[in-house]
């Protein structure tokens, strides 16, 4: 008979009837049996596809014959006939029983031809590796021709191996080798290591791993030690205040409590005392005294001992452990400042087009983020129409800037012109637009938030590692910052709408007198501000909930970004929004769970900083200056 056939027939009973804490040593018999069919029979018993002969309790592979049946000997493969259903008692393992018969399976898969199966074995591995798995692994590793599922596998026999294998020279080597390993998986292998528990005792304990001997009053609190003591029934417990006052009240009998008269327990030692006699009377239980504990303490040894039996396996454990917190804390500085340049995009992105309508012109635009609000909208709406993603937003964009840049110069022609030089008036008649604008929206589109759906190639984020991402949407709207950053540039150096904007901003009269028209230049520049203003729209609109109040939401950072950077100066607002975004990413950090209060502490340093350089980073020179 062969192994397989001797081992499912000696173990047939537990076999159809297991339980999952007696089942496994049966999983691991079978599991190492040679021959082609034990995977085949494993597979099976998870798969609820093996059946027991009612008539003489012999155990078979079952397939569907029609109404029946068909039984396949489970040690050769070979069909043994039919039989009706009710012949047949179908095994239904539990799923700890089913757990157990994978973490069986996985040294078959790990060599399957399926590249699929291999993976799935690898997952399955992680999850539930013992040291049984360890050797089927390495043996794997040589045959393995998918070199990403090689450096999987190789990765993890390290992990095994710095848990389970029993040469500790292998252990540290394997530990060493995630030196500088990010992984979440690394450091929760790890730190098992270098876990301690916290013992009391007369002298150090033989054959221990001990990380520190703590003094009491030192290293730990002598109340801890002392409550350390008691835990370990090695000393009685303390008596609190109130437990001896409310035993003292209890036991008053003629005027005197345990031998000691009423009228002497203002002093501590009669109350120790009165209690004492207590004790001695069994009328209370006993307790330590102040002189006791410090005794107590005094004759015992506090140490912090590993779980981890070997000393340079933990040593190795703990200095890897400290390299990659280091780096940990390394990665977490890289991923706060990416955060910060992808806020800071996000910030100069919303106040390009601020920059130039208040900066240039000296327009107070509190309107500025109804402009964005519109090319989010705008967004919205050419997707109700164009279903393909990518191709709406490159729809979206050109078209945000036209219907915004329509409203900027309609803005402009109608209220803006015949308010210069007054900017309270300016501020208070773009205030009422805003309002208007508002609630225009709301009228058109409600009050709830409208999707503005990212392209599928957007989905997602860049991965460094364990600890450093961001989102491919932020990436996105960084490259656009920096395109307008580009095109501004060019648009100011080397056009002549640009040569006549810095004319008209440095000195009005004489470029008017020189043949530009500076009623032109206003109602261009800030038609190409609130342009701008749109494009931003439907970019923050596909990672921010568009509604009417969008644009509510980045006015005041326009704002601060353009005046911190120094007002008209486009290099300025990058230099603002530059602040702004780490200045805010840092407070956050130091109180992640309140932003409100990252953006309040923000703005009291703003304020700080202008009393300082009330012209900004860098200061600008012209009209808006002399303003």
């Amino acid at each position: 008979m062969a192994p397989l056939a001797a081992l499912i027939a000696e173990n047939a009973r537990q076999i159809a009837k297991p339980s999952r804490k007696t089942i496994g040593p049966v999983i691991d018999a079978i599991a190492a049996a040679p021959g082609p069919q034990t995977q085949a029979f494993l597979e099976a018993w998870a798969d609820k596809r093996l059946g027991r002969r009612k008539a003489d309790g012999a155990l078979f592979v079952l397939e569907k014959a029609g109404p029946d049946w068909r039984l396949i000997d489970p040690a050769t493969g070979a069909t043994a006939g039919t039989a009706p259903k009710d012949d047949i008692a179908q095994l239904r393992p539990n799923s700890g029983v089913r757990g157990l018969i994978a973490s069986a399976l996985v040294r078959f898969q790990l060599s399957d031809p399926d590249p699929a199966r291999r993976g799935a074995a690898l997952d399955a591995l992680a999850r539930t590796a013992s040291a049984e798995n360890l050797g089927p692994l390495r043996a794997s590793l040589p045959g393995e021709t998918d070199p990403e599922l090689a450096a999987r596998k190789a990765r993890l026999e390290r992990m095994l191996t710095l848990r389970f294998d029993p040469d500790p020279a292998a252990r540290v080597a394997a530990i060493e080798s995630f030196s500088g390993d990010l992984g979440l998986d690394v450091r929760a292998a790890l730190n098992p290591l270098v876990a301690t528990t916290r013992i009391a005792a007369t002298a150090p304990p033989a054959g221990a791993n001990i990380a520190a001997e703590l003094v009491p009053g030192r290293d730990i609190d002598k109340a801890a030690a002392y409550a350390l003591l008691v835990e370990a029934g090695l000393a009685p417990p303390r008596l609190s205040a109130a437990d001896r006052r409310a035993a003292l009240e209890a036991h008053v009998e003629n005027g005197a409590v345990g031998g000691v008269p009423l009228a002497d327990l203002d002093d501590e030692d009669a109350r120790e005392r009165a209690y004492a006699g207590l004790v001695s009377a069994g009328l209370a239980r006993p307790a330590a005294t102040a002189a006791e504990v410090d005794a107590r303490l005094a004759a015992y040894r506090f140490f912090d001992i590993h779980a981890e039996a070997d000393p340079a396996v933990t040593d190795a454990a703990r200095a890897t452990l400290d390299h990659i917190e280091m780096k940990v804390g390394a990665m977490q500085g890289l991923d706060l400042g990416l955060d910060a340049l992808s806020l800071a995009s996000i910030y100069f992105l919303a106040a390009i087009g601020l920059a130039i309508t208040f900066g240039v012109m000296g327009v107070i635009n509190m309107a500025h983020g109804e402009f964005i609000m519109m090319g989010a909208y705008t967004g919205y709406v050419v997707q109700q129409f164009v279903t393909d993603y990518t191709l709406s937003i490159l729809i979206a964009l050109p078209l945000a800037f036209g219907v915004t840049f329509a409203a900027g110069v309609a803005m402009e022609r109608l209220v803006i012109r015949h308010l210069y030089n007054r900017p309270l008036e300016t501020l208070l008649a773009t205030f009422g637009i805003s309002i208007a604008l508002q609630q225009v929206a709301k009228n058109v589109f409600g009050t709830q938030a409208r999707p503005l759906t990212a392209p599928g190639w957007l989905d997602g984020a860049w991965v460094m590692n364990d600890v450093v991402s961001i989102s491919y949407i932020r990436i996105a709207i960084f490259v656009l910052a920096l395109i307008f950053l580009g095109f501004f540039l060019w648009l100011m150096k080397r056009t002549r709408l640009g040569l006549e904007v810095r004319a008209v901003t440095q000195n009005p009269a004489m470029a008017a007198s020189m043949g530009i028209k500076p009623d032109r230049i206003n109602m261009l520049t800030f038609g190409l501000g609130s342009g701008i203003a749109g494009i931003a729209g439907v970019a923050i609109g596909l990672f921010a909930k568009v509604t009417s109040e969008l644009g509510q939401d980045y006015i005041v950072q326009s704002f601060m970004t353009v005046v911190v950077g120094g007002v008209g100066n486009i290099w300025g607002t990058l230099a603002g929004a530059a602040m702004i975004g780490g200045l805010q990413k840092g407070i956050e950090w130091f109180n992640p769970s309140n932003t409100l209060a990252a953006q309040t502490y923000m703005i009291v340093f703003i304020i700080i900083f202008i009393q300082f350089r009330p012209r900004g980073i860098i200061a600008l020179r012209g009209r808006a200056a002399g303003d």
